[in-house]
């Protein structure tokens, strides 16, 4: 058996410069993204290490002081920390609950507009959103979110009382959700929609010819087109399972509103960053990293075994 594996090594550098004679431009286009990763995400991993240390800029990674697993204690000890594993988790079950199907469904009914102006100009204004800065963004929540905004209008229209929403603990994750729905579901549905426009138009003349409805041919023939694509983003989603944009957060939230919306992410840029304490906030990502992960293969596997589809 050795025997294959070495004549298989050494053709691998001849396929290689062979490949590479007939097919020169590619490689050259494929090189920025190579060092793109190199650069920014492999390279990087090295400072890893001092989620273990007492980290001091002054010292340097080799001159800081070793604390072994100190970090990591530190933080699960701290009375914050169930607050936010919590919230962070909380957060990101309710945007798949609410947010991940709902790209699904703009396709599912973008798909069955036959009037394409009409089509287009939805689409247009569904993709608007996804190109405004983040920051404009929480400056219009803001603004809408006033006791005299817009959204406390639309409570008044129905007989509900002015608050102010952005201060108000238990309503946080309501807008941070929504307002996230709202930024990217036209953005979102771009896959899907590529991705029914390539569907085998004889399956649609098939069921009409067997009687199906529109609904049923929803449920029997374009669901099962986007099943391998909608398994393969939700395995890529639980993987983020653990992080929730600290930018928005930190644009939204206020003392006020910790208890619902202080996530992971807005404590590292706190401690981390604002109070300079480097080696808990490492230590915190990497604890996240590594749940992601985590999840990550658990739900390929579990999808491998009960749906037959995953990403390997």
């Amino acid at each position: 058996m050795a025997q294959p594996s070495a004549a298989l090594k050494k053709s691998f550098p001849r396929r290689l410069a062979r490949n590479y004679r007939q097919n020169p431009y590619i490689y050259w286009m494929a090189l920025p993204v190579v060092l793109y990763y190199l650069l920014f995400h492999y390279l990087p991993m090295f400072g890893i290490v001092i989620a273990f240390q007492n980290f001091r800029p002054a010292r340097g990674v080799f001159g800081s002081q070793w604390v072994g697993m100190q970090n990591f204690q530190d933080f699960f000890r701290s009375p914050f920390a169930p607050r936010l594993i919590r919230n962070t988790i909380l957060i990101n079950v309710y945007s798949i609950l609410w947010g991940f199907p709902a790209p699904i469904l703009l396709a599912l009914m973008l798909n069955e507009v036959r009037a394409s102006a009409y089509k287009r100009v939805i689409q247009t204004v569904s993709y608007m959103p996804h190109f405004i800065s983040l920051v404009v963004i929480c400056g219009m929540i803001k603004e809408f979110s006033l006791i005299n905004g817009l959204f406390n209008d639309v409570r008044a229209f129905f007989g509900l009382e002015r608050v102010g929403i952005l201060s108000e603990a238990k309503m946080f994750r309501t807008v941070y959700i929504a307002s996230g729905i709202w930024q990217q579901i036209g953005w979102g549905s771009i896959i899907y929609l590529a991705t029914l426009a390539g569907a085998d138009p004889n399956l649609y003349e098939a069921a009409v010819i067997d009687g199906a409805n529109r609904f049923q041919r929803i449920i029997h023939v374009t669901l099962p087109v986007l099943v391998p694509l909608i398994v393969m983003q939700f395995i890529l989603r639980m993987g983020q399972m653990m992080n929730v944009g600290s930018e928005k957060i930190i644009l939204l939230y206020t003392p006020l509103t910790y208890e619902t919306g202080d996530v992971i992410s807005s404590y590292v840029y706190r401690r981390g960053l604002q109070e300079t304490k480097y080696s808990l906030g490492t230590a915190i990502g990497l604890f996240n990293s590594l749940i992601n992960m985590c999840l990550v293969v658990g739900t390929n596997a579990l999808s491998r075994k009960v749906l037959d589809e995953s990403l390997w």
